[in-house]
């Protein structure tokens, strides 16, 4: 056979009314086989239409909570950016405090005063001129620090001395011989050392750990008086050193050189 001519035949009846006549209709089985393919194309494509759409919208709604993980992924990338960057600088001054710790007394420092057990203060050797150990023209430390603020004296209300980083613990020597006139702590510059020299030059050393010394004691050039440290109003380790002449601050690196 060409074909199937074989028909099939569909009758309409309708109800409820009178004189209205059936209907039929014919169609052959190739051409319903036709409708039915592609009435099965059609619910695939509708099918493909839908899960498409289904997944695009899943995708459609994960985007605002991509875009937010990125923002954060972005703010903690910034971050480990800084703490990169703090922590090159933290190992910059591990160096720097390294060299101070390592730092070799010679002996053109002249003697250093140490204090024993027992607790009073006595010296390994003396000061080799009077008159020029009277005056505090002495490095107030065993070791050489840096000095991370300068002195600001002339500003009212700015920094009157300098500011010698140095490890927690270090010696804090006298500038030169004199007399104790204040030895106690205070609020701001934490435990701290006053000395009267002569000529009226006084020299103060402040934020230390550990006093030796009280007021009204008699200290020799070179003599350590306290231990560095972190008191008062401080942030790390360090010594405040001033000078001052007839009451009024000057700058102590007039006077004092680091060795």
């Amino acid at each position: 056979m060409a074909g199937d001519e074989r028909r099939m035949t569909f009758v309409v009846v309708p109800h409820g009314g009178e004189g209205l006549g059936t209907r039929s209709f014919e169609i052959s089985y190739r051409r319903l086989r036709v409708v039915a393919a592609l009435l099965a194309l059609a619910a695939v494509i509708l099918v493909v239409i839908a899960a498409t759409w289904l997944f695009l919208a899943a995708q459609a709604a994960r985007v605002p909570g991509l875009e937010a993980q990125i923002a954060q992924l972005e703010g903690e990338r910034e971050q480990v950016a800084e703490l990169a960057e703090s922590l090159a600088r933290l190992e910059r001054q591990y160096e720097q405090v390294r060299t101070l710790v390592g730092a070799d007394e010679g002996p053109e420092r002249g003697s250093i005063w140490l204090p024993p057990a027992g607790g009073r203060i006595r010296s390994d050797g003396g000061p080799a001129d009077s008159l020029r150990a009277s005056l505090p023209s002495a490095w107030p430390l065993t070791q050489q620090g840096f000095v991370t603020r300068e002195h600001l004296g002339r500003v009212p209300g700015q920094h009157p001395g300098i500011d010698i980083a140095v490890p927690e613990g270090a010696y804090v020597r006298t500038a030169g011989s004199g007399v104790v006139v204040e030895a106690g702590e205070d609020e701001i510059y934490g435990k701290y050392v006053r000395v009267r020299h002569r000529d009226g030059y006084e020299s103060m050393y402040a934020h230390a750990s550990q006093l030796f010394v009280a007021s009204g004691d008699r200290v020799e050039r070179h003599e350590v008086i306290a231990l560095s440290g972190n008191t008062g109003t401080s942030t790390a380790p360090h010594l405040h050193f001033e000078i001052l002449k007839d009451g009024e601050p000057i700058d102590p690196r007039t006077m004092v050189q680091a060795p």
